[in-house]
Order: C-alpha cells, then sequence, then structure tokens
C-alpha cells in the first residue's frame, strides 16, 4: 500500500537520517543560519510540506531547504505555483534587468544553464560580505560588494526559476549595502541613490517585502541630509512606502523601532525634534514588545540595537537644544556600545562632544574628539569626519585654548586630511 503525502520529502528525509518531522524542522533551522537567513520552522510546518498537497515553501524555507538536501525543492515533491497555471509562464519568461553605475543596460546576457546551488553560494558570500563591513575599511571593501551585486544581476538570468527569489534577495541585500558604503562611509550620495534602486528592483524581484522596506527608508536619508527643506516631503514619502511595506512582510517590532529610527532623524533635519522625539518614544515602546523568538527580524538588519536607538534619541535630544539630557544618553551610549562598533562609536562620541559645548565645556568637548578621531585612525567613517568638523565650528569663540589647538593639530595634521578629501 502507497504511504499518501509528500513521498519525495519524507524520503529524502529518512535518507538523511532525520527519524522525525520535528527533527526536520530543527535541521531546517539550523541549515538556515547557516546560509544568513532566520526562519522558525517546526514540526506542523514539516507536516504541511509532508502532506498529499505540500504548499509551496516561503522563499527563506525553500533555501535553507536547498541547503540541507543539496537539491532544487522541485526534487523534494514540490510544485512551484507558476507551473500550475495554464499556458506560458510569464514569470518564467520575465528577466531582471536594471542600469549600472555607467548606464549600460544589463540583461542577464549569458543563457548558459547554472545549477541551484549557484543562488545559495552566492547568498554565502553576501553574508561575508555583511560581516566585512564592520571589520574592513569601507575603501577597501566597497568594490567586492559592488562587482558582487553586479554579477548577481547577471546570473539572474541563468539560475533556475527556483534559485531566482534567493539570488535576488542577495543581489537586494548587496546592493543596500553597496549603497550604505557610498552614502555613509564614502560620501557618495551620487552611486548610493542608483545602488539603493538596484536594491529596490532585486527585492522586487525576490517578492521581499522587508527588504523594500528597509530600502526605501535609506532611500530617505539622501533628501534628509541634503539641508534643503523643499526635500522634506520627498524624505517623507520615501518612510511612508516603506512603512508600508514593512506591514505588508509583517515586520518585527524591532524593524517598526528602526523606521521610527529613521523617521526620527527625518524629521530632526528638518527641524521637527518634537515629532522626532514621539517617534522614539514609540520606537522604545515597540522594542518593549519585541520577542526575537516569535517575530525575528531578518538576519541582514544587524546595524540597528536599543542601544543605537539611544544614541538616535541622543541626537534629536542634541539637535533640540536639550544638553545635559544629550549627554547623558549619549554617555550611557558609549559605555553599552559594543567594542567593534568602532564607526558608530565615533558618530557618538562627536555628538557627546556637541554636546558638551551645549553645556560651555570646550576642554570636554576637544577630548570627546579626540577620542573619536582615534577611533576614524582605526577605520575611515566620513559621516563620524562630518560630525567632528561641525562640533569644531561650534568651538570658535575658544580658539585660543589650548585644548582647541590641540584639537586642530590633530584634525589637520597629513592623515586626517588626506583621508577628508580622499576617502
Amino acid at each position: 500500500m502507497t504511504t499518501p503525502g509528500n513521498a519525495a520529502l519524507r524520503a529524502a528525509r529518512q535518507a538523511l537520517g532525520y527519524r522525525s518531522q520535528a527533527a526536520l524542522a530543527e535541521a531546517v533551522n539550523d541549515a538556515a543560519r547557516a546560509i544568513g537567513l532566520r526562519v522558525s520552522v517546526n514540526a506542523r510546518t514539516v507536516r504541511r510540506w509532508e502532506s498529499a498537497d505540500p504548499p509551496w515553501p516561503h522563499t527563506e524555507h525553500a533555501a535553507a531547504l536547498e541547503a540541507l538536501f543539496k537539491r532544487p525543492v522541485t526534487e523534494l515533491g514540490f510544485t512551484p505555483p507558476w507551473e500550475e497555471d495554464s499556458g506560458p509562464s510569464t514569470r518564467t519568461a520575465k528577466h531582471f534587468s536594471t542600469e549600472n553605475r555607467l548606464g549600460q543596460r544589463i540583461i542577464g546576457a549569458s543563457t548558459t544553464p547554472l545549477p541551484t546551488s549557484v543562488a545559495t553560494d552566492f547568498m554565502n558570500i553576501t553574508v561575508s560580505l555583511r560581516h566585512l563591513y564592520w571589520l574592513i575599511p569601507a575603501t577597501r571593501l566597497h568594490r567586492s560588494v559592488a562587482d558582487h551585486a553586479q554579477l548577481g544581476i547577471e546570473l539572474l538570468g541563468q539560475v533556475p526559476e527556483p534559485a531566482k527569489p534567493v539570488l535576488a534577495r542577495a543581489v537586494a541585500e548587496s546592493s543596500l549595502l553597496a549603497g550604505r558604503l557610498e552614502f555613509f562611509d564614502l560620501q557618495q550620495p551620487e552611486l548610493s541613490q542608483p545602488s539603493m534602486v538596484v536594491a529596490l528592483q532585486a527585492a522586487h524581484e525576490a517578492d521581499d517585502a522587508l527588504l523594500g522596506a528597509a530600502t526605501l527608508a535609506h532611500m530617505a536619508f539622501a533628501p534628509a541630509f541634503s539641508g534643503d527643506s523643499n526635500r522634506a516631503e520627498e524624505a517623507r514619502d520615501r518612510m511612508r512606502a516603506a512603512r508600508a511595506f514593512a506591514r505588508r512582510g509583517n515586520a518585527s517590532p524591532e524593524m517598526v523601532a528602526w523606521l521610527d529610527a529613521v523617521e526620527a532623524e527625518v524629521e530632526t533635519r528638518f527641524g521637527d525634534t518634537r515629532r522626532a522625539l514621539s517617534l522614539i518614544q514609540h520606537a522604545e515602546d515597540s522594542y518593549r514588545e519585541y520577542d526575537p523568538d516569535t517575530n525575528p527580524s531578518p538576519a541582514w538588519m544587524d546595524w540597528f540595537s536599543p542601544t543605537r536607538l539611544a544614541g538616535f534619541k541622543g541626537n534629536t535630544l542634541l539637535v533640540a537644544g536639550r544638553g545635559r539630557e544629550a549627554r547623558e544618553t549619549l554617555e550611557q551610549v558609549l559605555v553599552e556600545l559594543p567594542e567593534d562598533a568602532v564607526k558608530q562609536r565615533a558618530v557618538y562620541l562627536a555628538d557627546v562632544a556637541a554636546a558638551a559645548v551645549l553645556e560651555n565645556n570646550p576642554e570636554q568637548a576637544c577630548s570627546y574628539l579626540e577620542d573619536a578621531m582615534d577611533h576614524l585612525g582605526r577605520t575611515w567613517y566620513a559621516t563620524a569626519m562630518d560630525r567632528i568638523k561641525a562640533v569644531r565650528q561650534t568651538l570658535r569663540k575658544w580658539d585660543s585654548l589650548p585644548a582647541v589647538r590641540n584639537l586642530d593639530d590633530r584634525l589637520y595634521n597629513w592623515h586626517t586630511t588626506v583621508n577628508s578629501l580622499v576617502g
């Protein structure tokens, strides 16, 4: 008698030695973590997969299954939904296309078929580059990240359809990382926006609403940092779009808190600190509801934490003229910030120096700024240098103080000056 259900998956599970559906669920979760994904598969999910009419797995689940079994999910008893439609598949005929930074049109020029494993291998490299962001200077890392994203675009036309969402997601993450490097680390906004557009297109190809939300929120920084009040609505529109995508993707409370923090930064830049502080309060409330086991954030969202939220708050308090509160908040941030967060530490040191200026304590401000430059000597970060120079401008009435003169000696030495001009 034939056992009903998805015999292919059941046989593959048993062949790997997983005697129960719960054991397979745990193995799938482990495989997902190994390739940089966060999923929460349980025995009930596996039971549905092994049923007589198994649903097509979510994209992350499919990637984890393929990584575990080393074969396409179509060989595990799953039928792609687009193959169930009558007539030619419009999805199969679709090719991802975009423009690279030189304005050339790219439509997966090669048609040589590649195995499904290419998508997983490409994602593994994407995860490694994500980790290297915190360790490698931006000027050395950027080319690798941008070239990696470009390669992914070219490969999209060559991998099987089941692998395309995984590959497109990796392209989206890589392009987003390239855009972050270009905007925050290298201060090349003219490059960052095209990178963000590629990231958004790739997120669409992957049907990943959360990557879309993250990209749109990052795209709000450009008008917010422009200093042009006429671009306020542009930034706010990007945030509205980001929130719509986040709702569509069932964003975690942590991601909602990050969107609140980004919008607070936008409103701070445009002078509405009351609105910004209200958003930060909402973010703090969201974090209190956050349970990573119930609704985890995506693995790629490694740039946010309660400590970094407090950093946003400190900057807003600073702009609002509340120097003492800003200093106390930022000093606590510096205590709690991980040692390897060198880039952010330099930013927060510059901000707490600005708070010291508000409290008429130029010596303390100079001390904080010199600490910030020590960190920039380890890892250059253009955004932090901008903050340092902005604080230096507020110290002009104390130009004759030895502490300020010593600061200038550091600020305008060969190393710092050259990095400021070419970094």
